[in-house]
């Protein structure tokens, strides 16, 4: 759609879904927090009635991206990047620990997470250099420049320790692989996985073993017209095998002990079937409960405000991480489907909008903007019924948190922007 002033060059498909998703989700917020005692939609002591401070807050940030220029995002791409960089740097000496990670400052009337903001900065970052003219992604050089970009601010969430916000910057590669980054890498990306898996599931011993098998049998049963040079190939079981060295010292002085005990879980490290099923119960009970929730809800759910394990409080910050899990026990098959629908809808739109960019650098930026919803999206409901381990994940749009929903926002609406400058010059 077109228009004049801001409001009428906005792509309204996106704002509407977007607005949908934040609606269901205050409403699931408000499901999981109200009291008998609470009488007032706007009691800004209750997590609903923040939730909807952080709503004016978000609306506001959407009035200051339509407001500003849209060169303004791509010019100061750079000081956005340094900004966030400086701040993820500050939480060493003033960040404020909560549940055991030191991610967030004190603000007095908020607590602001610099990692979110980071997102947005990092996108832009990326963007900006992809798209300088400059720049060729298939050169090492600027390969690394680019790898750097990325890799700085999860490096610095890391050790917070936010495993699970460090994990979202590498959703960004693929980013790089729409550009034409060289599609080994990715081969390379989902190698280092599943070493790291096979690792902490059969031990670096057996890694090695299988992976000298793997080459014995590449080698005896390949074509003779098919060459493979052998010292490439050392070099590359030499690597991987010092990197599964390395697995367990990560796996150990990196990760909390609540990180080690969900990714047991997860990988199934323990094989036998009633200590498995009492890990579940206790090391992995929010999961536990959040599957029995979502079961309980059936086909078309409690309805609203009925969910007993939501009033009961069975499942731990079902508020946040684990909002879904509401949606499943009150709306039922049915909730979960639409939910799961409108993110879909709302996904293939963003993508479309991205494709028909003309301006590198509006394309590069969608493109990030929807790798880390995306990421969000996928491995918040696969931890939520199970499939993933519990890294402490939002579910964007949807999950309480001011810092979550304003960058989220932010990042959206700025790629709004961008588009609807394009439509502004009639290309």
């Amino acid at each position: 759609m077109s228009g004049r002033g801001p409001f009428g060059r906005l792509d309204w498909v996106s704002v509407i879904l977007y607005a949908l998703l934040v609606f269901i989700g205050w409403l699931n917020i408000y499901s999981t927090s109200v009291g008998e005692a609470d009488t007032s939609l706007f009691n800004f002591s209750t997590l609903y009635g923040k939730q909807l401070f952080f709503i004016g807050l978000a609306a506001l940030g959407i009035l200051f991206v339509l407001f500003v220029e849209s060169q303004f995002f791509e010019r100061f791409a750079s000081i956005f990047y340094i900004v966030s960089i400086a701040l993820l740097l500050g939480l060493f000496i003033f960040g404020k620990t909560i549940a055991g990670a030191t991610s967030w400052y004190d603000l007095g009337f908020f607590n602001l997470q610099p990692s979110e903001l980071a997102k947005v900065g990092t996108s832009l970052a990326l963007a900006k250099f992809l798209s300088d003219i400059q720049t060729d992604i298939r050169t090492g050089r600027h390969q690394i420049y680019a790898l750097v970009i990325i890799l700085l601010p999860a490096v610095l969430i890391l050790p917070q320790p936010d495993p699970g916000s460090s994990l979202i910057y590498f959703s960004l590669f693929f980013v790089l692989f729409r550009e034409g980054f060289p599609i080994y890498y990715l081969g390379i990306l989902i190698f280092a996985v599943v070493l790291f898996a096979t690792t902490l599931m059969f031990g670096t011993v057996w890694v090695a073993i299988g992976l000298v098998i793997l080459t014995l049998l590449v080698y005896t049963f390949k074509k003779a017209s098919v060459k493979i040079p052998i010292l490439p190939v050392l070099g590359v079981i030499v690597v991987a095998i010092l990197f599964s060295l390395s697995v367990n010292f990560v796996f150990e002085n990196v990760f909390e002990q609540r990180h080690r005990d969900r990714f047991a879980l997860w990988l199934s490290l323990e094989k036998d079937e009633e200590k498995l099923d009492e890990i579940r119960k206790t090391i992995g009970y929010n999961t536990y409960q959040s599957e029995k929730a979502i079961e309980s809800g059936g086909f078309t759910g409690k309805g609203f405000l009925e969910g007993t394990r939501t009033k009961g409080d069975f499942v731990p910050e079902q508020h946040t991480d684990y909002i879904f899990s509401s949606v499943g026990e009150e709306w039922g098959f049915l909730g979960t489907s639409t939910v799961i629908l409108l993110f879909s809808l709302f996904f293939l739109r963003l993508i479309y909008i991205a494709e028909r960019q003309k301006s590198d650098f509006s394309r590069m930026y969608g493109y990030g903007v929807i790798s880390i919803l995306v990421f969000h999206y996928f491995i918040n409901i696969g931890m939520v019924i199970g499939l993933l381990p519990t890294i402490g994940v939002p579910l964007p749009f949807f999950s309480y948190g001011g810092s979550g929903l304003i960058f989220f926002t932010m990042l959206l609406f700025i790629f709004l922007k961008l588009d609807s400058n394009r439509l502004k010059d009639g290309i």
